[in-house]
């Protein structure tokens, strides 16, 4: 098995930007999806992508709030 080279990058902050820059471009790029369901008259898919939408959206909103308040808090 090959071990993941090392990086001085990853460490829990940015771990957390990673899933944050994620679930930001899930939420953009559900639009996309989103749109062309619409165009192809399928509202279930439509549905469906929302909620997904709507989770990505969430847990971007939580991690933008987890990334300010660790950068304050080591900041002082």
């Amino acid at each position: 098995m090959v071990a993941e080279p090392s990086s001085p990058l990853k460490d829990k902050n940015y771990n957390l930007i990673w899933a944050l820059h994620q679930s930001l471009e899930n939420v953009w790029r559900l639009e996309g999806y989103i749109k062309d369901a619409e165009s192809q008259g399928d509202e279930e898919l439509v549905r469906w992508f929302r909620r997904i939408q709507e989770n990505n959206q969430k847990a971007g909103d939580q991690g933008k709030q987890m990334l300010m308040a660790r950068i304050q808090k080591e900041n002082g």
